[in-house]
């Protein structure tokens, strides 16, 4: 490589970087809520450094297939926290300080096993969550209907039915088998975010490996929406 052609390509790979790191997978306008259209409520959750969905579960029921089935099954409660994550970490509630080993382990072994939560809760997320840690969304039936769609696709399926891979004693959540693998390109925050933008929010994948970015693409789908109604 002679010295002339070096600055060339360091600029050509921050370039790319630069462009990566700024892209911004777009909202599908046709899912997009019009006016006096029945919205379905939906709230992000962020406890810092991961994210759930709080969904309404009467919405999920009245779907047909796989994740709807799988919601029935669940114990009673009016709300689902859906999120995604590693199979083992993601489900061990012990001190964060004794797992960081395991959490080497999830972000860079090739081909981690992963599950999605679906977790039955009865108070309104609303109520449950503080303001700064929650986001609400309405979306449209169709972007509703998406976004379901998008998270079912997750699912482990090849039985044709959601497969609980594992379970926490004393708890309702239900974590089904998902044939996605975790690692550090692909992590929690990163299927939050292609499950909104799958309902009609515009995301930038990259710089979804934070909870912050994904609260901030809700945020932003909310100014679009505001103004858009001026």
């Amino acid at each position: 490589m002679t010295t002339s052609l070096r600055p060339l390509i360091l600029a050509t790979i921050l370039a790319v970087v630069v462009a990566l790191w700024t892209w911004t997978a777009p909202a599908d306008p046709a899912l997009a809520p019009r006016p006096g259209e029945a919205a379905v409520e939906v709230h992000l959750l962020n406890n810092g450094f991961h994210t759930d969905l709080a969904v309404p579960r009467a919405a999920l029921e009245a779907r047909a297939g796989p994740l709807a089935d799988a919601t029935r099954s669940l114990p009673p409660g009016n709300w689902v926290l859906i999120g995604w994550g590693d199979a083992k970490f993601y489900v061990d509630q012990s001190p964060m300080e004794s797992r960081l080993a395991d959490g080497v382990r999830t972000f860079f072994l090739p081909g981690n096993a992963s599950v999605v939560m679906l977790d039955p809760a009865q108070r309104d997320p609303r109520i449950a969550f503080a303001e700064g840690s929650r986001k609400t969304l309405r979306l449209s039936p169709a972007g509703f209907a998406a976004m379901a769609d998008h998270i079912e696709a997750s699912l482990d399926l090849t039985d044709g039915r959601a497969r609980v891979a594992t379970a926490r004693a004393g708890d309702d959540a239900r974590f089904f088998a998902s044939h996605e693998q975790f690692w550090i390109g692909r992590l929690c925050n990163h299927w939050t975010a292609g499950v909104l933008n799958a309902g009609g929010v515009a995301v930038r994948p990259l710089r979804a490996v934070t909870a912050g970015e994904v609260m901030a693409a809700v945020e932003r789908s909310e100014l679009d929406t505001q103004g858009s109604r001026d």
